[in-house]
Formats: structure tokens, sequence, C-alpha cells
């Protein structure tokens, strides 16, 4: 299948590589051309995981956007939230029908990239879809060098619009064979793990993380107060998924920490002895900040206050980072008040996610 992989991160070099692996012809598009360069001179990425480390060739390596969509029947969206904007607007000339575009995870913007080719005029029917986290847990060790410690068996995804759910996991089954329905693209963000897992642990991993120069917020940093608070946490995003009709399983994240049952299977003692994760935090910057807090858990908070769900954690949560970044998250843009989906009725927001708009 010929795949589109968008972004220079730890999961796009992830998923370049492994897809390629697979047979896929994998088309990398990258925007700083300058980084992409050692990628497009050696026509390959370094892969490492358990079965140690290979060369795998990649199809394609460009900085032309236009390029790396075309004829692409699959384009994999592994960047950060915070980066889906400007990716949809650089889409938004090149897309055409019947492609997928699978955004792992989405946090919702499976939804609002789908607006924002629209609102670019771009009228094609293209699918979207979302999962709950991404199918790596990955880390770069060089310029062209990305090492994987687990691979996700588990991906629950929502699609937009919901009526075309089949076709669209049908496409990205031949590339992710762990998909599996999950409802609308709301479901899907709801299942976001990055909103549930990092905020607890920013926030009260705090000192330690402005202290240290490196710090494991996933060993030293994991502790049994951090837990309860997330399991908290966790409880609150599963009674909302419960009050807007989403079904089971909702992937409890306390089977990440206690069994093989969550997404990526028995993976936190891989994700600890790996030393990956061992690394400096900015506070204001990270992305466990910047897209995890600012973007996924400021949503999940307005989507409690819309369904009337009580949620102390979340909203608690989001006001001390809030506190420390010196603004009011509860504005901010991924909110369904910022989205102009507030004043919906529940009849009237499944209705749009299901048909699309």
């Amino acid at each position: 299948m010929d795949i589109a992989v968008l972004g220079g991160g730890h999961g796009c070099y992830a998923a370049a590589a492994d897809l390629s692996e697979a047979g896929h012809r994998v088309r990398l598009w990258r925007r700083d051309a300058q980084a992409l360069q050692p990628v497009i001179d050696a026509g390959a990425i370094t892969l490492k995981d358990a079965r140690g480390a290979r060369e795998v060739p990649i199809f394609l390596a460009s900085a032309d956007i236009g390029q790396v969509l075309r004829g692409a029947e699959l384009i994999v969206i592994p960047s950060p939230a915070i980066a889906q904007q400007d990716i949809a607007r650089a889409m938004a000339p090149h897309l055409v029908d019947g492609q997928v575009v699978f955004l792992p995870p989405g946090t919702f913007g499976a939804y609002v990239m789908a607006q924002l080719v629209r609102a670019a005029g771009n009228r094609a029917r293209v699918l979207w879809a979302e999962t709950g986290t991404l199918p790596y847990l990955a880390r770069k060790h060089g310029v062209r060098e990305v090492n994987v410690t687990i691979r996700a068996i588990h991906l629950p995804t929502g699609v937009y619009p919901a009526s075309q759910a089949d076709a669209a996991l049908a496409v990205i089954a031949r590339a992710y064979p762990a998909v599996h329905a999950c409802g609308d693209a709301l479901s899907g963000a709801l299942m976001n793990a990055g909103p549930i897992i990092h905020p607890p642990l920013m926030v009260m991993n705090a000192a330690p993380l402005q202290h240290f120069d490196k710090w494991d917020i996933h060993t030293e940093g994991t502790q049994p107060s951090v837990r309860a608070v997330t399991d908290a946490l966790d409880r609150e995003r599963v009674a909302i998924r419960e009050a807007l009709g989403y079904g089971a399983p909702h992937y409890p994240l306390a089977d990440h920490y206690n069994n093989d049952r969550w997404m990526y299977g028995d993976a936190h003692k891989k994700l600890q002895k790996s030393g990956d994760w061992r690394e400096h935090i900015d506070l204001h910057t990270h992305r466990y900040i910047s897209e995890d807090t600012e973007i996924g858990l400021a949503l999940q908070a307005s989507v409690a206050r819309w369904a009337g769900v009580d949620a102390p954690i979340t909203q608690g949560l989001l006001a001390i980072v809030g506190g420390f970044l010196g603004r009011d998250l509860r504005r901010g843009p991924r909110t369904l008040e910022s989205l102009g989906l507030a004043d919906l009725t529940p009849a009237a927001l499944q209705q749009r996610l299901h048909l699309g708009a």
C-alpha cells in the first residue's frame, strides 16, 4: 500500500521504518528539509528493537508535501496535536477523494483537521480517524535512527464521519491490524492516554523536573500517590465516556501498570528498563504540557462540563498547570467552546460527528 507519513518526531520515524519493513511503499515528509536530509541521503532509517538494529529502506523522503501525498491511500500523522493545524493547512491543496488520514493519537484532531481542510476550500471526500496512543513506544537515537521499545496490540479508533468507519478502518487495518472500532472521533479522542498519564506526572514531579537535568517520570516519578491521582483521573475519563454513551472497552489506564490487557500489553516495565524516558523536561514547553494538558486535558474538562459530569481531578490538574503557565487553560484552543460545539445538544453533536459537516 502507498502510505504517507507526515512529521519528523519519534513516532513518525518509527512509523516510516516499521511500515516500510512490513512491505509498504512509504513516503516520509518533514517540513524541515535540513533535518530530513540524512534520511534523504541514506535512503533509509535505522530501526532498533528487540530484534536488534537494521537499515530499513524508505521509498521516498521529501520536504515536498504534495509529492509525498500524491497517490497515498493512507496518510499517517503521528505528530503532536500542536502541529496538526499547520499540517492540515499544508495538506489542504493536495488531498483527494478516497484518502484516509490516521492520527495516532488525535486529541480530536480528526474533527479539527477536517474542518481546517474544508475551510481552505478542499471539498474532497477524505476520511479521518484517530486512536488512543502511538502505535509505538519509541525514541529517536540519532538523526535517522529510532528505537522501538514496544508496539501497540490494541488501537481503539474513532472515525470522522463515523458513518464511514468501516471503510476507513479497512484501509488502516492493512497497515495496523491492531485497530478496532470505538465509535466517532470524540470517542477516539477520549481514548487518548496522554492526557491521563502525563498531567499528573508533570504536576506531581514539578520540583524534581525543575531541579534535575534529567528525570525519569515513569520510574522515580511514578510513586503510589501519583498512581492514585492517575487512576482517579482515568475514572473521570471513563465516566465521561459512559455519560456520552460510548461503550466498553474503555482501556482503563490501571491495566497499563497492572497487567497485559492495555493498548501496549505489558509495557510499563519495558518502558522503564529502556532508559529512553530519562530526559530533560521543560515544564513550560514539553509536549506533555503543550499537547496533553493544554489541548488534551482541556478538551476532557470541557466535555465533562458539557456532559454534566463531575470531574474534580481533571479540573484541578488543569488549574494547577494554568497556575504555573500563567493562563486560564479552560479557554484552550480545543475545548468544545472554542470549537463552537458547546451549544449543540447531545443529539446534534452525535449527528454532526456521524455525518460530517
